[in-house]
C-alpha cells in the first residue's frame, strides 16, 4: 500500500565499471548492464549543471536545481532519453569536514525528494548538514520527471466515495471495471515508455545519478520503498556504495515482491489500527469516544454509517474517513488530531474532519501522477495473479481477521491483474561476504507499511549489515524523528561510519499526548512543510 503524503512537525523527516551480480540477478554482460556503464560514463562528464530552482518546485533561492539525463531504455542507451530532476543544497561545515552527497529517496513508488535539502535548516539534521551535500531527486515518472499519468486527476480525487469492509458482489464488478479502465488508461496515457518505470531502472538511474554528481562512491538514505531501490542498487553496485542508510525496510524477497508485501501488511495494519484505538480509549475523558478499543471502533463506525447517508462538506464519505485513518498506522504524532476529529464530528463539528479528510483539489495532478508512477512501478516489476479468483479468494479470507484495510489495498492495487505491459522477474537481493561496506537498517518493531520482518531478511541478504530496531513502537519512517537513541545510531554511521556490530535495541518514543499538537499550535498533516515522506 501506498501512503498518503504526511508532513509532520518540525524537525523530524518522513523523513567505474559495475561489480559482479550475483546468482539470480542481471549478468554484467547484458544489454541492460552495458547500457547503464554508457549512461554512468556520460553522466560523469557532463556532470549537473546547478542553478535556479523552477518557480513549480516551490524550494527557496538557497536550493539549486538542475537536470540528469538517463535512458528510457538501459539496453538502448543511444535511444530515447529522460530527464530527471535534482535538487542540492551545499554542506553547511567547513571544508575540511565535508563528507560528499546524501541522497536521499523518500519511498512511493511515485514520491519525490526534491524538497530534501530544505530539511538543512532543521535543527535535527544540522550537524548531517555540515558534513553533506543534501540531494533530493524526482524519480522517473514523478513531477517533472518524464510523467506518469493514467487518469484525469480530476477523476482522481473524485469524492465522496465507499469503503466497505466486507464488500457486496455488485461493488467488486464495479471496483474490477475500474482497475480495467484504470490499466487501460496508463497504457493509452503514458505509450510503449509505460514498461521501462521500474525499480531496477530506478536503482540504475541511482547509479547514473551518483556519478553525475561527480561522487566516486554513493552515500544514500531511502525509506520504505526507497529501502527497495537501495537493495537493488547494493546487489547491483556493491562495490559503488560508500554508507547505505535503510529506513522501514520492504521484504526483498522475489516472492514477496508485490502481491504478498501487500497482502502481508493487512495484518500489519490492523494491529496498529488496534494500537490507535487503545490509546484513544485511554484518553476517553479527552475525547468522549469510548473506553475500550472496542467502543472506540464503534464511535468509527457510527461516524462511517452516519457519512454514508450524508458525507460531511458533500465531499467526505466512509472512504475518506477510512483513508485518513489509516494514516494513523503509519505516524502516531498525528493520533491526537485524528481522534479530535472523530470526536468532534460526533458531537456536531465536522470542520476538523472536512479539514483533515476531504481530497486536495489543488493537489490532484500530484496526487494523480504519484499514484501511476505506483501503479507501474509496481505491476511492472513482478508478476501478479491475473485471476480474479485468487484475488477474491485471498482477500475474503484475509478480511475475516484484518478488515480495517484490505479490501481497499486490494482495490487499489487490482489493475495489476489486468496491466497492459510485459512482467518482470524480480532482482534475487543479495551481496557476497566482503563485497559491501556496512550498512544500516532502521525499523519499527510494529511497523505496519513494512512489517519489521522485512527489516529481519534484508539483514539476512546484505552481509555485513546492521539492524537497529525500536522496540514496541510503530512509526513508519524513524530516522531523524522522535527517538533519540535512534538517531543517535544514524549519526554516528553517516558522521563517523560506526555501526553496532550487528543488531542493537532502543526503546520506544513516548506516546502522544492527547492534547500536544494543540497546545504546540503544530500544524495539521498535509500543510507543506518538509516531514515525512510518503511510502510504500
Amino acid at each position: 500500500m501506498r501512503a498518503v503524503a504526511l508532513y509532520g512537525v518540525i524537525g523530524s523527516l518522513v523523513l567505474s565499471a559495475l561489480a559482479a551480480t550475483p546468482a539470480g540477478g542481471l549478468d554484467t554482460g547484458s544489454a541492460e548492464a552495458a547500457g547503464t556503464r554508457i549512461a554512468t560514463a556520460r553522466a560523469a562528464e557532463a556532470g549537473i549543471t546547478f542553478g535556479p530552482c523552477p518557480a513549480v518546485e516551490q524550494l527557496p533561492s538557497s536550493v539549486r536545481c538542475g537536470t540528469v539525463e538517463v535512458p528510457l531504455d538501459y539496453a538502448r542507451p543511444d535511444g530515447r532519453r529522460i530527464s530527471l530532476t535534482v535538487s542540492r543544497i551545499a554542506a553547511r561545515g567547513k571544508a575540511a569536514e565535508r563528507q560528499g552527497a546524501l541522497v536521499y529517496n523518500p519511498g512511493g513508488p511515485g514520491a519525490s525528494s526534491m524538497y530534501f535539502p530544505m530539511t538543512a535548516d532543521l535543527p535535527a539534521w544540522k550537524r548531517l548538514a555540515g558534513a553533506y551535500d543534501f540531494v533530493g531527486y524526482a524519480p522517473r515518472g514523478v513531477g517533472r520527471s518524464a510523467p506518469v499519468s493514467c487518469q484525469e486527476p480530476k477523476e482522481f480525487v473524485k469524492a465522496p466515495t465507499q469503503a466497505p469492509t466486507q464488500p457486496s458482489e455488485a461493488f467488486k464488478r464495479a471496483r474490477i471495471a475500474d482497475a480495467k479502465a484504470y490499466a487501460q488508461g496508463c497504457a493509452r496515457r503514458t505509450g510503449d515508455a509505460l514498461r521501462h518505470y521500474t525499480s531496477l531502472n530506478n536503482a540504475r538511474d541511482l547509479e547514473v545519478l551518483r556519478a553525475a554528481l561527480g561522487e566516486e562512491k554513493i552515500t544514500y538514505m531511502g525509506a520504505s520503498y526507497g529501502t527497495y531501490i537501495g537493495a537493488l542498487y547494493a546487489t547491483l553496485f556493491p562495490g559503488h556504495v560508500r554508507r547505505m542508510v535503510f529506513d522501514s525496510a520492504v521484504h526483498p524477497g522475489t516472492e514477496q515482491v508485490w502481491y504478498r508485501n501487500n497482502l502481508d501488511q493487512s495484518p500489519a495494519f490492523e494491529r496498529r489500527w488496534g494500537d490507535f484505538r487503545a490509546w484513544v480509549a485511554k484518553h476517553h475523558r479527552t475525547y468522549a469516544l469510548g473506553a475500550t478499543p472496542e467502543a472506540v471502533l464503534s464511535s468509527y463506525e457510527k461516524a462511517a454509517a452516519r457519512l454514508a447517508k450524508e458525507p460531511a462538506g458533500g465531499k467526505v464519505g466512509p472512504g475518506e474517513l477510512q483513508a485518513a485513518f489509516l494514516t494513523t498506522g503509519y505516524y502516531d504524532e498525528i493520533w491526537p488530531t485524528r481522534a479530535r476529529a472523530l470526536s468532534r464530528y460526533l458531537k456536531g463539528d465536522p470542520k476538523p474532519l472536512i479539514e483533515q479528510a476531504a481530497p486536495d483539489e489543488a493537489g490532484a495532478q500530484e496526487s494523480e501522477n504519484g499514484n501511476a508512477v505506483y501503479t507501474a512501478v509496481e505491476c511492472n516489476d513482478a508478476p501478479w495473479p491475473t485471476d480474479w479468483q485468487v484475488w477474491d479468494r485471498d482477500n475474503t479470507e484475509l478480511a475475516k481477521v484484518a478488515p480495517f484495510e484490505t479490501w481497499d489495498n486490494a482495490f487499489l492495487n487490482l489493475p495489476c491483474a489486468y496491466w497492459p505491459a510485459p512482467r518482470q522477474r524480480p532482482l534475487e537481493v543479495g551481496t557476497e561476504p566482503g563485497a559491501l561496506p556496512p550498512v544500516l537498517i532502521l525499523a519499527a518493531e510494529r511497523d505496519a507499511a513494512t512489517p519489521y520482518e522485512g527489516a529481519v531478511e534484508l539483514q539476512r541478504r546484505l552481509w555485513g549489515s546492521a539492524l537497529v530496531t525500536e522496540e514496541d513502537a510503530g512509526t513508519h519512517g524513524i530516522a531523524v524523528g522522535a527517538n533519540k537513541c535512534v538517531n543517535g545510531h544514524l549519526e554516528n554511521y553517516l558522521l563517523n561510519g560506526e555501526t553496532p556490530v550487528r543488531r542493537a535495541s532502543c526503546a520506544p518514543h513516548p506516546e502522544p499526548d492527547p492534547v500536544s499538537l494543540e497546545r504546540r499550535g503544530a500544524r495539521e498533516p498535509g500543510m507543506a512543510l518538509p516531514g515525512r515522506p510518503p511510502a510504500v
